[in-house]
C-alpha cells in the first residue's frame, strides 16, 4: 500500500513494552541506530509484533516529537 510520507525505516523489533492501554516499539535499524515508537496496545495486538519481527517505522514529519533527557 502506497503512502504519503517519505520518511520509511524498515528494522527489527528490539523490544516491545505494553500496559492495558499503550505499547513501547523500540526498533533497531541496520546501523545500529534505534527508533522509539509509542502506539495503542490494540495496534500492537492488532500487528501481532513481538522481539525480532521486522517492521517499518514511518515517521511523517509533521508528527515528530523530540525529547531531552
Amino acid at each position: 500500500m502506497p503512502l504519503s510520507a517519505r520518511n520509511n525505516l524498515t528494522g527489527t523489533v528490539k523490544s516491545l513494552k505494553t500496559d492495558d492501554i499503550m505499547a513501547e516499539v523500540v526498533v533497531e535499524l541496520g546501523d545500529g541506530q534505534t527508533v522509539t515508537s509509542t502506539i495503542t496496545r490494540s495496534s500492537a495486538d492488532r500487528l501481532e509484533i513481538a522481539e525480532g519481527d521486522e517492521v517499518s517505522a514511518v515517521i511523517k514529519a509533521s508528527e515528530v516529537m523530540i525529547d531531552k533527557d
